[in-house]
C-alpha cells in the first residue's frame, strides 16, 4: 500500500511506468527499505536493481528472488510489486529469525517489465538473458519518441555494472495468477510447470486521409476498414487453434485522429500466445497472411514488425519440485498451472534454473486498476516462496 502511494492510477491502481519520475520515486523507497534490511545495492546499465543478502560461502553463487515494480498505464498495487516486495519481506523474515545461508540472496526489481512504454516486454531481462542488445534497448521509443536510453540517464538509474554478468544458482519469481483458473479451482498457490510462448505483432496499415462526409464509399482507401477486419481475423485463427491459445488487440492508434478525417495511417499491436509451439508459429504465419489478403483487398498498405517474443518455457523440474514440496509441507491448496503472461523469468530460464510461484486474484483481473488479492493469499505464496528460497540457499547451522 506504501509503494502504491507513488505514481496512483485515477481508479485506484497505478499509473508508474518505466523511467517516469514516478519510476524513480518508486525505486528510491524501494532502496531504502532494502538498506534498512541491510542490503546493498547494485545497479546495471538497463537500470535493474540488484540488492544482496550475503551468504556464508564467498564463492557460492547467489539465489535471486523477483520482479518489477513498473506498471501499465493503468495497473494494478499488485502486479509485480507483489514479487519483488514479497522477497523483501523474505529477507527481513530471515533477519528476524537469525537465519544464515551458504549462497547471497538478491532481491531483483527487473526494469521495463511491463513494455508498456518501451516495446518489447521483459526488456531488461532479455538484454541479461542475451536475448537482446544493449544498444538495441537504448533505441526502443516511446510514444512520444523519447528513448529508453536517454530517459534511464535521465531519471538517474544508469548502473555502471554490465548487463548479464551476474551468474545465478537459481532464480524464483513470485506473482499474482493474472488470470481466473486459481480462484475458480480454490487454490492458494500455483505451482507454475511452464510459461506461453509470446508473439507481439505491430502493424502498420497505410490508407488516404480523407473527409468522412464527403468521400464516397466506393473511393475510399480506408486503414481503418482493413484493422477492424484484420481484428475479426486474429478472433477466428485464435479460435481454430484452441485449445489454450489466445490472442487479441489491446493497442491502436489512428493518424490524424479526428472524428471526421479517414485515418492515413493506423498502427496496432497483435498480441498472440499459446504453451504449443507449433501452434505459436501457425497463429503468426495465419494472422501475417490473413492480414496481408484483407488489405491488398481493400487498396491499403500493409507492413508488419514483430515487437515482441519469446519461446514456451519450461521451467526447472528441481525448482518446481521445491516449491510443490513447500505447499504441501505448509497445508496449503496448490495446482500445476501454466503461465498465461509473460514475467522475467522467462528470460532467466535460459540462462538459470528458474521457476515461478502464484498465487490468485480476484475474478482473474489485471493489467487493471481493479486488480485485487487478499492478505491471506498474499501471505500463502510469500510462505511457499520463503521455504524454497531458503531450502535453495541452503541454511548455515
Amino acid at each position: 500500500m506504501d509503494m502504491a502511494k507513488i505514481g496512483p492510477g485515477i481508479a485506484g491502481g497505478n499509473n508508474r511506468q518505466t523511467l517516469t519520475d514516478e519510476d524513480g520515486e518508486g525505486r528510491r523507497l524501494f532502496q531504502s527499505w532494502c538498506e534498512d534490511a541491510g542490503l546493498t545495492m547494485a545497479v546495471d546499465k538497463m537500470g535493474t536493481m540488484f540488492m544482496t543478502r550475503p551468504g556464508t560461502d564467498p564463492d557460492a553463487l547467489p539465489v535471486y528472488v523477483g520482479s518489477h515494480l513498473d506498471t501499465q498505464p493503468t495497473g494494478g498495487k499488485y502486479d509485480g510489486v507483489l514479487g519483488v516486495l514479497a522477497g523483501l519481506e523474505l529477507v527481513r523474515s530471515m533477519n528476524d529469525l537469525g537465519i544464515k545461508t551458504k549462497h547471497p540472496i538478491v532481491v531483483t526489481n527487473w526494469a521495463n517489465e511491463e513494455g508498456a512504454r518501451f516495446a518489447p516486454a521483459m526488456l531488461a531481462s532479455g538484454v541479461f538473458a542475451g536475448i537482446h542488445t544493449l544498444d538495441y534497448a537504448y533505441g526502443r521509443k516511446d510514444m512520444d519518441g523519447k528513448t529508453y536510453g536517454d530517459e534511464l540517464q535521465r531519471i538517474g538509474w544508469v548502473g555502471e555494472e554490465p548487463v548479464g554478468a551476474r551468474k545465478m544458482h537459481a532464480y524464483f519469481e513470485y506473482h499474482i495468477e493474472q488470470g481466473p483458473i486459481l480462484e475458480a479451482e480454490n487454490k492458494q498457490i500455483g505451482v507454475v510447470t511452464h510459461g506461453q510462448g509470446l508473439w507481439w505483432l505491430e502493424f502498420t496499415l497505410t490508407g488516404k486521409e480523407a473527409h468522412t462526409g464527403s468521400t464516397p464509399m466506393p473511393m475510399r482507401v480506408n486503414a481503418g476498414l482493413a484493422m477492424a477486419r484484420i481484428m475479426e481475423a486474429v478472433q477466428t485463427i485464435a479460435m481454430a487453434n484452441q485449445p489454450g491459445s489466445v490472442a487479441g488487440v489491446g493497442q491502436v492508434k489512428f493518424s490524424p485522429n479526428s472524428r471526421n478525417v479517414l485515418p492515413g495511417t493506423v498502427v496496432f499491436t497483435v498480441d498472440l500466445r499459446s504453451p504449443d509451439q507449433g501452434k505459436l508459429d501457425r497463429m503468426r504465419a495465419e494472422i501475417e497472411a490473413k492480414a496481408a489478403e484483407i488489405a491488398a483487398s481493400l487498396g491499403v498498405g500493409c507492413s508488419v514488425e514483430a515487437v515482441g517474443h519469446f519461446d514456451p518455457v519450461a521451467f526447472d523440474p528441481t525448482l518446481v519440485a521445491r516449491v510443490r514440496a513447500a505447499a504441501e509441507k505448509l497445508g496449503y491448496s496448490h495446482m500445476d498451472i501454466i503461465s498465461g503472461a509473460g514475467h522475467d523469468a522467462c528470460w532467466t530460464n535460459k540462462v538459470a534454473p528458474s521457476t515461478m510461484v502464484m498465487c490468485p486474484c480476484v475474478g482473474g483481473l489485471s493489467h487493471n486498476e481493479a486488480e485485487e488479492i487478499s492478505k491471506e493469499w498474499a501471505a500463502a505464496g510469500a510462505d511457499v516462496l520463503f521455504h524454497a528460497v531458503v531450502e535453495t540457499a541452503e541454511i548455515v547451522q
